[in-house]
């Protein structure tokens, strides 16, 4: 009997609850009392359950109708969401707004981007890779996320499209305790050839055997920026970090600034959103973009 339960049950359950009373349930239902009543009454004999005791004017809920309304009101809100979503399918929105984005992106771009995207796509879930390197294009490569957001990874195959997003600004950083800390100049290659560079390494095999930014010979290699920047700070050696991840440091002393011989001084990341040329972003992806354009 318990299969035999439909939503209309449900929803004419919640109605009374919401509405008071049988009657006023059924103008809101636009149907009259009696088929309100005999819904009800059907739903408690196909649950075995006594949701509403009838002994006083007014029909109230029992303790077993008051836990039971939180079930009820779920599978109804779980409907809802699940025609809203197959609506902004039919309509031409995506499932589901997949981006793998690069672990340089600033992150206060990142949420606003996200908090428009759900106000404007309520039904339509964000699902969110942060990596670096070959780790932001494989999910787009392999259908798993529909854009990147690159910029750690410099190239890109000719079956992707890219669109410029920003120029992310770069410094290079080391402990105030580091050997290189000490120096005040413009540091040669050489000199910075003979300390550990902490740098960015790929959990794909995409860039194997080649390298971006590494000018020594000695690295540490880590898959997580938040574990390279706290090596920073230890002292365990020098790297590259995006500024906006490292101002405070710099500001509180914490990290300290130097400027490698043949680098310029205002190094810079170029950021960009890519996607595969035969599966182009959806109208969700697109504000996506458009607001990390801003």
């Amino acid at each position: 009997m318990l299969d035999a339960v439909t939503l209309d049950q449900l929803r004419t359950f919640i109605a009374a609850v919401d509405a008071g009373s049988f009657s006023a349930a059924g103008r809101k239902l636009r149907r009259a009392q009696s088929a309100v009543s005999q819904t009800l009454a059907n739903l408690e004999a196909q649950i075995g359950v006594k949701l509403f005791d009838r002994s006083a004017r007014h029909p109230r809920l029992t303790e077993e109708g008051r836990s039971l309304l939180v079930d009820a009101r779920s599978v109804a809100d779980n409907v809802d969401g699940f025609k809203a979503r197959a609506r902004a399918m039919r309509e031409g929105l995506e499932p589901e707004l997949s981006v793998a984005m690069d672990v340089m992106y600033p992150m206060e771009a990142l949420t606003r981007a996200a908090t428009h995207s759900r106000k404007t796509y309520p039904h339509t879930p964000l699902r969110l890779y942060v990596e670096a390197l070959g780790g932001v294009i494989k999910p787009v490569l392999d259908r798993k996320c529909s854009i990147g957001i690159i910029g750690s990874l410099p190239v890109v195959s000719d079956e992707f499209q890219s669109e410029p997003l920003l120029d992310l600004p770069m410094v290079t950083v080391v402990s105030p305790a580091h050997p290189l800390a000490t120096m005040r100049s413009a540091i040669s290659a050489s000199a910075v050839a003979k300390h550990v560079q902490l740098v960015l390494t790929d959990r794909t095999t995409l860039t194997e055997g080649r390298d971006f930014g590494v000018l020594s010979p000695l690295t540490w290699r880590m898959a997580d920026l938040g574990a390279k920047h706290a090596f920073l700070r230890a002292g365990l050696g020098w790297g590259h970090m995006p500024l906006h991840m490292v101002q405070t440091d710099l500001d509180s002393g914490a990290l300290v600034k130097i400027r490698i011989q043949g680098q310029p001084r205002d190094l810079l990341m170029s950021m960009s959103v890519v996607f595969r040329k035969d599966a182009p972003p959806g109208p969700a992806a697109r504000a996506f973009i458009a607001q990390l354009k801003q």
